[in-house]
């Protein structure tokens, strides 16, 4: 028989992945609030949960669920600041205000099966439970979304972008491959 870790070990363990989907699904201002409630709600289901059960995949159904809750929310009340507030400062580094823009402008499902695959880390069959639908169904969307954010996604500065592993500007152009005379 498996024994559960403590809830304290499973907020430690699984924290900053239900965090980036949070900042994913709604954005860094309200992502600490779902973040907060979703492990509030977990606390108090947390004792009947099977041993043996994926825990981070039941986290990230949560955290989907009170994100949603908290879209709705902030959709129905009237923002009535003249300026909208700073985002709080965190020890956690800053999100990618491009990436953040890309993602909200896939359509939903696609940004979802992102989020949740590849922010999550969860496996298709566990992003499939969470958005209702087939493995293969989750797949696509997710891959069709990573398409769209290649396409519109703005890495690039100027005609060079900057190579991770070397830190030096490369071509983004293909190099022309032309056979020489009398070649094979």
């Amino acid at each position: 028989m498996t024994t559960k870790q403590p809830f304290e070990t499973v907020v430690v363990q699984h924290g900053p992945t239900v965090l980036r989907v949070c900042r994913a699904v709604l954005g860094v201002v309200d992502a600490d609030d779902a973040w907060s409630e979703t492990f509030l709600s977990a606390l108090k289901a947390y004792p009947d949960l099977p041993a043996e059960a994926n825990v981070e995949a039941w986290l990230v159904t949560i955290a989907h669920r009170k994100a949603v809750d908290i879209g709705r929310a902030r959709a129905r009340r009237a923002v009535l600041t003249a300026e909208p507030p700073e985002p709080a400062a965190s020890g956690d580094p800053e999100p990618d205000a491009d990436l953040a823009d890309a993602l909200t402008r896939l359509p939903a499902k696609q940004k979802h099966a992102v989020i949740y695959h590849y922010l999550g880390g969860l496996p298709y069959n566990d992003v499939a439970a969470v958005l209702g639908g087939s493995p293969e169904a989750a797949r696509r969307a997710a891959a069709d979304g990573v398409a769209a954010l290649r396409r519109t996604y703005p890495r690039r500065t100027g005609s060079a972008r900057t190579a991770p592993e070397t830190g030096r500007a490369e071509a983004t152009t293909p190099k022309r491959v032309t056979k020489k005379a009398g070649s094979r």
